[in-house]
């Protein structure tokens, strides 16, 4: 995190405004909670004593020591003199040998189950011992006995509820080509009404997850913006509805134009239950669609130091703020055919030496169609002919119709001249043998 953010947090401590709270992570449910704090300890120093001893407390509560010594460790170094940075050597030994205890119970019970042969008590079996590896910690292991549940799955729900596991484990370890393909089996099977109403959210937003992942901003902006307003805290050991609103609303900012916002976003019905969660983020995009690009910016720039303690947004918010800036230049200079540099950095709130840098840069990218007259300090647009535009589009059309009409003559011409070359027809078989049998009878000598 760099000096501005920092200097953001300490500002907001010394107010008392905040901070990492019991109200932040009562959002969340399971180990999400953990990684979210596990990331601010990492990443922001004015939270991380705060946000590392809840999440002491939390793993304390839990069977994985892997993640508590690695939460003591980091407030170690950050605060040696706090209670909870000592690492508690008794609770890991009792912990420790219950998970091995569990293991070696799970594992037999296992064992059994396969010399009985009883499918639906195999797939038991493995789901249990995904079970307690995934609250052990254990993430890899738990993906293995999951996927071992396929061959033993004897119904459509049972694909589905090792699916939906297998996809939770995948998004914890980031691995979203696995997220993908999962989503395409729930997606390929036969699903009761009641099925799909609980399910359709939980897909829109693991698929949501996978697009924000690959920094593909406008698919995932199409698929948070078509979740079901029934998501609700159903699946909050992965996302909020609070999250919802803020992953779609940021991906439609970067990746849509303002009347995609409009109607998109802004004339959503579905989404506007998820906006009104995060009500300054309805803003930023009302501001953006009625062209008041400085005032969308600074929602933005208000709630930046935020996002970068989210552990989906993180590695994306700048990006995401370069997209949207680069378009509010681009669509404020659309009217005009020169202006000046004073006046666009006025708009933009920053100074004008900033803003002609940015300007240069975003004319060497080719993101702005202009050029900049440094001696009479003006960005103009450049020149272009809309008639001779005009003509050489309708000269291409031209070109398409005849090449399209004379493809079609020379067909009708062949047909007509009996020069068509056609494809053998198959043969028909009579019912009840296969073409084998008929090329058997055909083949066999007649006897009279």
């Amino acid at each position: 995190m760099d000096d501005q953010a920092l200097n953001h947090w300490e500002e907001k401590l010394k107010r008392g405004e905040v901070v990492v709270t019991e109200g932040y992570i009562s959002n969340y449910a399971g180990r999400t909670q953990v990684d979210r704090l596990l990331l601010i300890g990492d990443t922001c120093q004015p939270l991380a004593v705060e946000a590392l001893k809840l999440a002491v407390n939390l793993l304390k509560k839990s069977s994985d020591v892997p993640r508590y010594k690695q939460a003591v460790a980091t407030l170690a170094s950050i605060d040696p003199s706090d209670p909870d940075s000592r690492t508690d050597e008794e609770w890991v030994d009792r912990v420790l040998r219950k998970v091995a205890s569990e293991t070696e119970k799970y594992e037999a019970q296992l064992k059994s189950y396969k010399h009985n042969l009883i499918k639906e008590s195999i797939r038991m079996g493995h789901e249990d011992l995904g079970n307690h590896y995934y609250a052990s910690g254990d993430l890899s292991s738990a993906f293995k006995s999951y996927s071992r549940m396929r061959d033993f799955c004897t119904a459509p729900k049972h694909i589905l509820d090792m699916s939906l596991q297998i996809i939770k484990v995948c998004i914890e370890q980031g691995n979203y080509m696995s997220v993908q393909s999962h989503i395409m089996k729930i997606r390929n099977l036969l699903r009761t009404p009641e099925e799909e109403a609980d399910l359709a959210p939980k897909l829109a937003v693991a698929t949501g997850l996978s697009h924000l992942a690959t920094g593909n901003f406008k698919d995932a902006a199409k698929t948070f913006l078509e979740c079901p307003n029934t998501l609700g805290n159903s699946w909050n050991e992965v996302i909020s509805s609070n999250d919802v609103a803020i992953y779609g609303g940021l991906c439609a900012l970067a990746s849509m134009n303002r009347p995609q916002l409009k109607s998109e976003v802004l004339e959503n019905n579905v989404f506007r239950n998820f906006l009104e969660l995060e009500p300054h983020i309805r803003r930023a995009i009302t501001f953006f669609y009625s062209a008041k690009y400085n005032a969308c910016l600074s929602i933005l720039q208000t709630y930046r130091n935020d996002y970068l303690l989210d552990i989906h947004l993180q590695r994306h918010v700048e990006v995401i703020y370069d997209l949207v800036r680069s378009k509010s230049i681009v669509q404020y200079f659309v009217p005009f055919s020169t202006v000046t540099l004073s006046a666009m950095s006025e708009a933009f709130g920053t100074r004008e030496k900033e803003m002609e840098r940015e300007l240069v840069h975003m004319i060497e990218l080719g993101k702005l169609e202009a050029r900049i007259d440094t001696q009479n300090r003006l960005v103009v647009s450049k020149e272009t002919n809309p008639r001779s535009s005009v003509h050489n589009k309708t000269l291409l059309m031209a070109q398409h119709y005849e090449r399209v009409a004379r493809l079609r003559l020379m067909r009708m011409q062949i047909s007509l001249a009996g020069i068509e070359v056609k494809p053998p027809k198959r043969e028909s078989v009579p019912k009840g043998l296969s073409f084998q049998q008929v090329g058997d009878i055909r083949n066999s000598p007649v006897i009279f």
